[in-house]
Order: structure tokens, then sequence, then C-alpha cells
């Protein structure tokens, strides 16, 4: 009873931005529940394809699909492609997302509204054109990649944190819209993770790195895999009356104010 809770077994899931990093965490961890993969990337068509040897290599029925999730008219024809060759999207992950790190009086306008676009609109977008199938369906999970400058602020991310706290609220408004429609929508907000990005500062005696070592109460950089568990959570029957939540997947960063360096 339990594991059928979890199980994905015949469900597609479309998972933005995943030919790396987090998004391929995640999607890796539907996968390998049971879940047929649609995996999307906009850099190169050969990310994609070597991606997809990544998740075949794995055990994954998986196809890939390149295109820019800001863009509505290729969100439509990608979303119109994927549910006609492969079937309708049962789960839809909105991980895709940038940062730049700039001051705010020294950033320029068409960067914010950039990171506004991916961080923030496109998620928008890509549940508008997957919702209406789910609707028609009476079931389907949507998932918002968060982030805890949903919750708080940072130096030089001002408007990933515009981005981030918006889509938050734009998760809430989609439950309160969507759930009569048994649609649960709800949010994963990692925290600071070991991946490819951050292995420069992850070293011994970086400041940023005893930093988050200090603040965080588990004492360490997450795994990647750390949130396999969130999103099978969020995207199976074991989350049917969980809708306009966001779960942090942080260490335990938001519950504590911190403590002075060198204390125990």
């Amino acid at each position: 009873m339990s594991t059928e809770l979890f199980d994905l077994s015949g469900k597609i899931a479309l998972v933005t931005g995943s030919t790396h990093g987090l998004g391929m965490a995640m999607a890796k961890g539907l996968g390998k529940a049971g879940a047929t993969l649609i995996i999307n990337g906009n850099s190169s068509q050969q990310k994609i394809n070597d991606a997809v040897k990544h998740y075949e290599r794995e055990g994954i029925k998986v196809f890939g699909c390149k295109f820019n999730v800001a863009d509505e008219s290729q969100v439509a024809d990608a979303i119109s492609k994927i549910q006609s060759e492969v079937g309708p999207i049962d789960i839809l992950v909105n991980n895709a997302g940038i940062i730049k790190r700039t001051p705010l009086e020294e950033m320029e306008v068409a960067d914010f509204k950039e990171v506004i676009d991916i961080d923030l609109v496109s998620p928008f977008i890509m549940s508008k054109h997957v919702v209406k199938t789910m609707m028609a369906r009476k079931q389907g999970k949507i998932i918002n990649i968060c982030s805890m400058m949903s919750e708080l602020g940072r130096n030089t991310v001002g408007a990933y944190a515009a981005a981030k706290g918006g889509l938050k609220m734009l998760t809430r408004n989609m439950a309160t819209e969507w759930a009569k429609h048994n649609i649960q929508v709800n949010g994963i907000g990692p925290g600071y993770f070991a991946t490819s990005q951050t292995a420069p500062i992850r070293v011994d005696g970086h400041p940023f790195n005893e930093f988050i070592v200090n603040r965080t109460p588990a004492a360490k950089w997450g795994d990647p895999d750390d949130l396999a568990g969130a999103a099978i959570f969020l995207s199976s029957k074991a989350s049917d009356f969980v809708n306009g939540h966001v779960l942090y997947v942080d260490g335990g960063i938001l519950a504590t104010i911190g403590k002075p360096f060198n204390e125990d």
C-alpha cells in the first residue's frame, strides 16, 4: 500500500531545464519511480541528445524536446507535439531558470526582465498550456521550483528573488484556481546543493563554503539526489490533498536564525 502511493508507473512527466544539475536529479527520481520523462532544454540539440542517452543508461524511458519555455508560441507547439506523440502530461515540473548576480542599482532593465521572464513568466506559460488537458482529465500535478529566495533576500540577486517570491504566490494562486479540478500545484524550494556549478566554492577555506556549512543545521551542502524524494512525493498519490505548499529542501536553513562562527 505505501509503495503504491509513490508509484508513478504509467505517468508522463515533463521537466523543464532537465539536461543537467538539479533538474536532472529531480527528473531522474521521477523516472526511477516509473514515469515516462519528457526532458527539455534550449541551449542545443546535442545537449538534449546527450542527456537522453544519460537517462536511458539509467533504464528510464525518455524523450527530448528543445524549446524556449519563455516563448509562448514555441511552448504551444511543443506541448501539442508531446501530447500527440507521447501522451497527455500528468506531471509538469517548472524547473528552468536563470540568475544574474548584479547589484540592483547597477542592473540593466533588460537583464532584470529576462530573469523575470524565465523564472516567473515561463512557469505561467508552461502551466497555462498543460493545465487545460489536466482539467479535462480531472487530474494533474504541477511543481514550480521556487527557492530560499522565495523567502529571503541576498546581495546581488534582487531580480531572482523578485521572480522566486512571485513564483511562490503564483503557485498558491494556481492551487486556488485549479484544485477544484483535482489538480495539485505545489513548489519545491532547494537550498544550497553540491553541483558542478558550486564546485569551485565548495572547498575548505573558501568563505562561502564556510558560511553555508555554518549556516545550515545539517552542516553540509545538499546532494542533488536529496531532491528526488520531494519531487516524487509531490508528483504522486501521496500528495493528493497537498496544495499551494512550498516544500523547502534546505537542510534546515529557513528554520533557524543561524549561529555565530565557531559556536558548537
